[in-house]
């Protein structure tokens, strides 16, 4: 992909013609039948946490072992990189065809349109068909291997990016992340609304910052008020994984290129992610027994 950030000039706009398609759905069915999982976080309003909880989510699953990729198609603010400390840019193959997705450790690799360019704060100003197709690219392009999981992070809304995911990977599962205020859970209302238009299956729905632990004495403060994204849930019956408190420690992690997953200090917070894992751990294989 060219560095200057047009549709203009992006080869994933070139083209169209109807054997190319053909051939890049023939490769992305080949990246996806390595995929046994597929999952992405989304919701309805922006400022939730969501790229955070993708990140430590998929930290999570590759610290049990678990070989996992994290797609970032957030491409206007992608900052999956920075968040796991990703400086490299990604790597293509000796014939220019490949693109490998960036290691942060052995068992997690993540790719992002951040990883393409050398300067960092260079805008993307692409219209929905750019964006649509550097997606698929993400997924016929990129050599993911065999991977347990595939977590997508998609911006916020219902817009071109989770509607592509769900047309290209009609086997994906959404987690739908919300803030217990119900600002966002009118939002979030309509990511539900929106999975089950694109008959995409909700693994569950996730209420962030729930409530800030007292440093001092250890009591629960529900800041942004708390619960109501169980309510919604059991409301538009769709399963609920857990709530996470606000933590500044995970904040800071995050700024600093640190997942706060990857060495977690025992308390609330490591204990609400890992209770998430095992909630997905054990929805994804009751639906396979």
């Amino acid at each position: 992909m060219s560095e200057n950030n047009t549709s203009a000039s992006c080869p994933a706009s070139a083209g169209g013609r109807k054997p190319e398609i053909e051939s890049q759905d023939t490769q992305i069915q080949r990246t996806l039948s390595k995929i046994k999982n597929t999952i992405m976080v989304m919701s309805g309003k922006g400022g939730v946490g969501k790229s955070s909880f993708s990140v430590n989510l998929a930290v999570a699953l590759a610290a049990r072992g678990l070989k996992v990729g994290l797609m970032d198609v957030d491409l206007h603010g992608p900052d999956i990189p920075r968040m796991l400390g990703l400086a490299s840019l990604a790597d293509l193959s000796r014939d220019s065809k490949v693109l490998f997705p960036v290691k942060y450790n052995p068992n997690l690799s993540a790719i992002s349109i951040e990883v393409l360019f050398s300067d960092k704060d260079s805008a993307v100003i692409w219209r929905g068909p750019v964006k649509i197709n550097v997606i698929r690219q993400f997924l016929s392009d990129v050599y993911w291997g065999p991977l347990d999981f595939l977590i997508i992070d998609a911006p916020p809304g219902t817009g071109d990016e989770p509607l592509t995911v769900a047309q290209t990977v009609p086997q994906a599962k959404a987690i739908v992340l919300t803030t217990p205020q119900e600002i966002s859970l009118a939002d979030v209302r309509k990511s539900i609304s929106f999975c089950k238009q694109v008959n995409m299956e909700i693994l569950g729905v996730v209420e962030n910052m729930s409530g800030l632990t007292c440093p001092h004495c250890g009591q629960m403060i529900p800041l942004f008020s708390q619960g109501g994204g169980q309510t919604m849930a059991e409301k538009m019956e769709v399963p609920f994984l857990g709530r996470i408190p606000i933590d500044p420690n995970l904040v800071e992690a995050s700024d600093q290129g640190r997942p706060y997953m990857d060495n977690p200090p025992d308390g609330p917070t490591a204990q609400a992610f890992k209770d998430i894992v095992e909630a997905v751990l054990s929805r994804v294989s009751g639906e396979k027994d």
